[in-house]
Parts: structure tokens; C-alpha cells; sequence
């Protein structure tokens, strides 16, 4: 089988690269699960990665809920090096260039992986995609962000003592975030149990060794 030519790998590159960035500005516009910007950093702070083995490592790591397109994981990667939160980490035996995280890009994702504050109306499935990925990282207390998830959603609960009885849709729109906060803190008590369980090491794990099937070579970070 003939080997693809330079001219063909750079034509590749840019599809991939235009997949991307409509995969971001599809995002950003109907807006969506926790960013794949934070997800990266988050799983980059395991250690350096390629781009294949990052876009297994998002689908993975969130149980198939963050299942995006090769391209934007690439066009990500490129943004996340022009803002300084990623760098070369140098490449692979056969050649693929690895991404590394810098300390701004570390302290970001740390930050993120700490907080328990979503954009309105995502607060349900920023909670699941943040534990289901803090809760793979061998670095992250898992456990502390639980806690600080559940105290979240217990106060989110209360109603305000400045504020007259709810009426009409406002009571409405009361009885649904009270019961999307029992759900919730529910849910954050049966992971607390997982975690606890002799067998959670198997929650947390390093970057997977296993290639993928299929993959490009892109140019190596500048």
C-alpha cells in the first residue's frame, strides 16, 4: 500500500484542524458538558500525551459522554499552545508529537477540578462529567470534591429567606431544582460508596498505553 505523501498528510492535518473549529464554534454556540479545554488539561496533568491517545482518554474517563471528533481535540490542542497552557512535550518512539501542560495550564486545570460552580442550566451534567473524570485521576481527592459537591447542592436546595413564596412558573421552576438537588446529592452518596469500596483503585489509573487504530501525524508542536 503506497504511504501517504507530505502534500496528502498536510491535507489531512487541515481537515482535521477545520473539523475542529467547527466543533468549537457547534459548542460554543448550543452550548454543552464541561468543556473539552478543561477535560484536556485536566487529563494532561497525568503526564504528556498525543492527540489519539487524548481523545481516547476523554471518551474513557467520562464513560462515552465526552465522545468528540478527533479534529477538535486538535484544534484545542493548538489553541491551548498559542495561550501558553500547553506546550511540546517532545514526541513519541514512531513520531507522534506529545503535548505537555505548563504550570499555567496545571494550575487551571486544578482549579477546575476543585470547583464545584457551573454555567446556569449545565449544573447536571458539569457535576457527572467533573466527578466521573477527578474520580480517574490519580492525583485528585475525589472524595473532598463530593463533599464540597454535596454542600453545593443542599444550600442550591434552600429556599431564600428574602424572597416571597414562589407563584405560578417561579414555584415550577422551584419544585425542579429541588428535586434535581436530591438526585444529585443522591447520586454524590452511591459515588462516595464506590469510592470507599476495596476495589475503587481501579477508578483511578494513568494515561493508557494501548494506540489507537487509526491516527494521523500532525506536525509537531512549535
Amino acid at each position: 500500500m503506497p504511504q501517504p505523501t507530505v502534500k496528502s498528510q498536510g491535507s489531512a492535518r487541515r481537515c482535521l484542524i477545520a473539523l475542529g473549529i467547527l466543533g468549537m464554534v457547534i459548542e460554543e454556540s448550543i452550548g454543552g458538558p464541561v468543556s473539552v479545554r478543561t477535560t484536556l488539561l485536566a487529563i494532561l496533568t497525568i503526564g504528556p500525551a498525543y492527540g489519539f491517545q487524548l481523545h481516547g482518554e476523554l471518551e474513557s474517563r467520562t464513560a462515552g459522554r465526552r465522545a468528540v471528533n478527533v479534529g477538535q481535540i486538535y484544534g484545542t490542542l493548538e489553541r491551548l499552545v498559542k495561550q501558553g497552557a500547553v506546550e511540546s512535550g517532545g514526541a513519541t518512539a514512531d513520531g507522534l508529537p506529545l503535548y505537555r501542560i505548563t504550570t499555567s495550564g496545571r494550575a487551571e486545570a486544578l482549579d477546575w477540578l476543585i470547583s464545584v460552580e457551573s454555567p446556569r442550566g449545565e449544573e447536571w451534567n458539569d457535576l457527572v462529567d467533573r466527578v466521573l473524570l477527578a474520580s480517574s485521576l490519580p492525583h485528585v481527592d475525589s472524595l473532598a470534591l463530593i463533599g464540597r459537591y454535596r454542600e453545593h447542592w443542599l444550600a442550591s436546595a434552600e429556599p431564600s429567606g428574602n424572597q416571597a413564596s414562589p407563584i405560578g412558573q417561579e414555584l415550577l421552576e422551584a419544585g425542579a431544582r429541588t428535586a434535581l438537588a436530591s438526585a444529585a446529592v443522591a447520586w454524590l452518596d452511591s459515588v462516595g460508596e464506590s469510592l470507599l469500596d476495596p476495589r475503587a483503585a481501579t477508578f483511578q489509573r494513568g494515561l493508557s498505553a494501548v494506540r489507537p487504530r487509526r491516527g494521523r501525524r500532525p506536525v509537531p508542536v512549535a
